[in-house]
């Protein structure tokens, strides 16, 4: 993978990316990943490119996107060049390389299953090519017991064995098991992590196996980024999607990332076939994902018995009457016809589309639902209080009010600190 980074990619780290180092925190005028995805789509239906918006005559181009995002924002997140430059110059130190979905050496796997909802931008460490593989994906509990670390470190002994990809998330638990077990069997192996690429990079029994070419190590968050509930639970589409099937190990009922992916997966974006331990005490989280769709693992013994567990074909399934009926409100038929136009062209941010409008990501909707919800306080109220009334953590109904903040839905009010629907605004808007 070229370290250098194309036009392309500069502007979208410019209007996306934290770009932290040298200061403690980043920009809060950033692009979201939903107003970065309507200004792409807007650029392609413009038969331009991120480039254009750094090219001299960009004032005119500005001017046109004043309607999704102001022109000033524009201009000042454009404006950071100087630090691109310090954390560029820190990644490249650090072997850290970075692709934008308008570079050819994007994983092709993320763009033509993911589409749009593939992330903007992906920071890597190692051999890019690995990701290309497919493969095995493993998830399952950060807390187990010391047998089913056991267990999960024979399948990735197994996947190694078969000369197949393991594919996981690099989380303490299953995900570091299963990726020993095959590293340490000479397999392949791709980490997708939710924060601390950088640190990760830089371990010493990471280092070899990222030299020479048996680990790869992404993220679609910041380097430097620390841990955070809701990338750690966006990041999980990535696994599924690199892979050619996946195998839960191990999950609670109803919460948890590894219970939210195993769900999106089979519910919404059935992308490969998902199996589910079938030996020992599986519990109640993985019953509950056999009655979802999931497959029971058949335990392969050999190579080729595994070769054929991951040749299964995933079978799309609909959500019984009154079942699902969050994911199921989403519009089928636009999202099948969508998904069959445009597997026939690359998608990137420099290809124009099809004009068929893609169906949101699971985020996407719940936040819509959050957006309505908050929508009908009478009272502006704290964080704490938000957080109690939605049933999520303080940190994640914070996140939620700044953001509704920034795009002008709410406002923030002080003395105590309090947040509350602005009335002269809709919030469908």
């Amino acid at each position: 993978m070229s370290m250098s980074l194309s036009p392309n990619t500069q502007v979208i780290l410019l209007l996306m990316a934290p770009l932290i180092a040298g200061r403690d925190e980043p920009s809060s005028d950033l692009l979201t990943p939903g107003e970065y995805k309507r200004l792409a789509r807007f650029l392609r239906d413009q038969q331009r490119q991120p480039s254009d918006l750094l090219a001299p005559d960009a004032w005119e181009l500005l001017g046109e996107c004043k309607q999704l995002i102001e022109s000033d924002r524009l201009k000042s997140l454009l404006a950071r060049g100087f630090l691109l430059s310090q954390a560029i110059e820190r990644w490249q130190t650090r072997a850290i390389w970075v692709v934008s979905r308008a570079d050819a050496e994007y994983p092709r796997r993320l763009k033509t299953r993911l589409k749009d909802d593939a992330p903007p931008v992906l920071y890597g460490c190692g051999d890019a090519t690995i990701l290309e593989t497919g493969g095995l994906a493993v998830v399952g509990s950060r807390h187990v017991d010391d047998a089913l670390v056991e267990y999960t470190e024979g399948i990735g002994r197994l996947t190694a064995k078969a000369r197949r990809t393991l594919v996981s998330g690099g989380a303490r638990g299953i995900d570091q098991a299963a990726m020993r077990g095959a590293l340490e069997a000479g397999g392949k192996v791709a980490g997708v992590l939710a924060d601390s690429l950088e640190r990760a990079a830089l371990y010493r029994e990471h280092r070899n196996l990222l030299m020479d070419g048996q680990l790869v190590l992404i993220s679609p968050y910041d380097p430097s980024a620390g841990f955070n509930v809701g990338h750690a639970m966006q990041r999980n589409k990535l696994i599924y999607a690199l892979a050619d099937a996946a195998l839960v190990v191990s999950s609670d009922y109803e919460k948890g990332g590894t219970w939210a992916g195993a769900v999106e997966q089979l519910e919404k974006l059935q992308l490969v076939p998902v199996y589910v331990r079938s030996n020992g005490e599986t519990g109640k989280g993985l019953e509950a994902l056999r009655s979802k769709g999931a497959l029971p693992w058949p335990n392969p013994e050999t190579p080729e018995a595994l070769s054929e567990a991951l040749a299964v074909e995933v079978s799309p399934r609909k959500a019984a009457p009154g079942q699902n009926e969050f994911f199921s409100s989403v519009r089928e038929e636009p999202k099948q016809a969508y998904e069959i136009s445009q597997s026939l062209l690359p998608i990137n941010d420099s290809c124009p589309p099809l004009s068929m409008e893609s169906p949101l990501a699971p985020a996407d909707e719940l936040f819509a639902k959050v957006r309505e919800l908050l929508g009908k306080m009478k009272t502006p109220k704290t964080d704490a209080e938000v957080a109690a009334d939605l049933h999520v953590s303080k940190s994640q109904a914070k996140e939620w009010l700044q953001r509704l903040v920034k795009e002008g839905v709410m406002e923030k009010h002080t003395k105590p600190v309090r947040y509350g629907p602005k009335p002269q605004r809709s919030l469908l808007e």
